[in-house]
């Protein structure tokens, strides 16, 4: 580890992604968020990981634009600071939309709340997904302004990197956030692509930056006829699995250890050994 991340809390520090199938209904699927989360933190996670679209899963692309917020404004970021203030817990709220400079498009945002319920992180979605095959399409760019600006934050265990499932994968997003302890992926992955790629690219991240992954996912079959690919989960250094939820509503859960992302980058100093960037 860096000079820098050796500074931070040295000890094991447990963290949870939780597993949803959202729905088009705000308010259940906030109120189902939060049984989840304090499910985890009940389960001793101090870091809660929420997945893309986790408040709102609509018919078509455009519902969205009918439940954005205002940054520092509206029921589901209140939400989000509520439950980080109440159950003491590190809060990434997986995505959701904020305003835009366009009246016809959203960001697709992750917020990210400390312990006390106030905003530590912000993150726009920078890559939008745009995939086409046989029954299958999907072109984000008509609804959401991409982001432009890498963010990462510090936890107490060290530096946390942000993406958005579709930025999974552009590896070169994960080396400009620099010496990471973890990187998090809220996704929606698509049962096609997730089946093909999800766990092999993750592991890649996780295995390239030597340091963990945890990614949370949409997981089953929507009420809008959608389904995702799921299998949340958590990632060491080593690209060893630690814990995975296949479908369903649920929570993963395991500890970052800063000692096991020292030991794989002393055997094996890749993450050193950096060229080109």
């Amino acid at each position: 580890m860096s000079e820098r991340s050796s500074e931070h809390h040295a000890g094991p520090f447990r963290v949870a992604a939780l597993q949803m199938v959202s729905t088009p209904d705000r308010e259940r699927n906030l109120a189902e968020a939060g049984r989840l989360i304090a499910e985890a933190a009940r389960d001793g996670a101090q870091l809660v990981l929420l997945p893309e679209y986790f408040c709102f899963m609509g018919f078509k692309d455009t519902d969205k634009l009918a439940i954005r917020e205002t940054p520092g404004h509206g029921p589901i970021q209140q939400f989000l600071a509520d439950a980080a203030r109440e159950h003491r817990v590190w809060v990434i709220g997986g995505t959701m939309p904020l305003e835009s400079p366009e009246p016809a498009r959203v960001l697709n945002t992750t917020l990210v709340f400390d312990p006390a319920g106030k905003q530590a992180a912000r993150y726009d979605k920078i890559h939008l997904f745009n995939f086409e095959k046989g029954e299958e399409s999907f072109d984000e760019a008509r609804t959401i302004c991409p982001g432009g600006e890498v963010r990462t934050f510090e936890a107490p265990f060290g530096r946390v990197g942000l993406s958005v499932c579709y930025d999974l994968r552009f590896p070169e997003l994960y080396r400009k956030m620099g010496d990471c302890a973890l990187i998090v992926v809220p996704s929606a992955f698509t049962y096609t692509t997730g089946k093909a790629h999800w766990e092999t690219l993750l592991k890649a991240r996780a295995i390239e930056n030597q340091c963990y992954v945890l990614a949370a996912a949409q997981g089953g079959k929507h009420e809008n006829g959608r389904r995702t690919w799921g299998h949340t989960i958590l990632i060491d250094p080593w690209g060893e699995i630690i814990d995975v939820r296949e479908e369903g509503a649920g929570v993963v859960a395991g500890e970052i250890e800063p000692a096991r992302i020292a030991s794989v980058r002393q055997s094996l100093p890749a993450y050193r050994h950096r060229v080109l960037g």
